[in-house]
């Protein structure tokens, strides 16, 4: 049977005859569903289409893997590669032979995460792929799981996925919203994983972090401030986000922007 994927947002479904009615994670306020409806597609559809995966190096140990053309939300997937085996961040939501081969030349994938639901992409795919490694889901965010699957590990607070890698939960967009953490990324400086749970400005030199972006629901000052509490007592320079990067000085990028947010969110702008 077809393993569904939805056409919003790129993320895999359970195999079923037919596809679901509806895609819950893009019906939710924090997402869209088109306003000509609910769209489905399948691998073999997008291959069809000319979709295929690519990897790029980013840094030593660390590659982009990504859909083209752009899929879904269009985040880039991030190898991690350790001693201990390779860790895949975000999976697009496609996958082919070329890309499976490209992957396991570097390494394979020893573990399988992502920030949060939206950007879960093919994970189970991608584990299957790579011998049922395991895909990490906060626990809070259980209900969101699209296509439930034996190697799906719940976790809460913090877990080392492999070693000298720790996926931190914070909150925020999501309840079970994560920071990935990579001490040895950076060329030692380090550097933090985080999706959109802290989202890189469109200038590069700021960040934010928002219940929704897509529809401009912000969070409350608790929230911004429990990512606070998380992200700071890290050690990182380098920020790779979902879609952008910022270089260095991502650590103090991180606290003036997110103190900014809450200064006006007091209704006490620093300017």
């Amino acid at each position: 049977m077809p393993i569904w994927t939805c056409a919003t947002c790129a993320i895999e479904h359970s195999d079923t005859a037919a596809p679901p009615d509806i895609c819950a994670v893009c019906a939710d306020e924090r997402q869209w569903v088109p306003a000509d409806g609910q769209r489905w597609t399948t691998r073999e559809e997008l291959s069809a289409e000319g979709y295929k995966i690519t990897v790029t190096e980013l840094e030593p140990k660390l590659h982009a893997v990504e859909a083209v053309p752009e899929l879904g939300i269009g985040q880039r997937a991030l190898l991690v590669q350790t001693a201990r085996g390779n860790l895949l961040w975000e999976p697009p939501g496609f996958i082919d032979d070329a890309g499976i081969a490209a992957v396991r030349a570097l390494g394979g994938v020893a573990a399988v995460a992502a920030s949060h639901p939206h950007l879960t992409g093919s994970s189970i795919q991608w584990s299957h792929a790579f011998g049922n490694a395991p895909v990490y889901v906060a626990a809070a965010d259980k209900q969101w799981i699209r296509r439930p699957d034996p190697s799906i590990r719940l976790w809460e607070d913090e877990v080392e996925l492999l070693p000298g890698l720790s996926l931190l939960q914070c909150g925020g967009h999501f309840a079970g919203s994560s920071l990935l953490l990579w001490p040895a990324g950076a060329a030692g400086r380090g550097a933090l994983l985080t999706g959109d749970t802290i989202a890189i400005g469109g200038d590069g030199k700021s960040v934010n972090a928002m219940r929704s972006y897509v529809n401009n629901i912000p969070l409350p000052k608790k929230a911004i401030q429990h990512i606070l509490d998380t992200a700071m007592p890290l050690a990182f320079d380098r920020m790779y986000g979902a879609f952008r990067t910022i270089d260095s000085g991502a650590r103090p990028i991180t606290e003036r922007s997110l103190r900014r947010y809450m200064d006006w969110i007091d209704g006490m702008p620093e300017d």
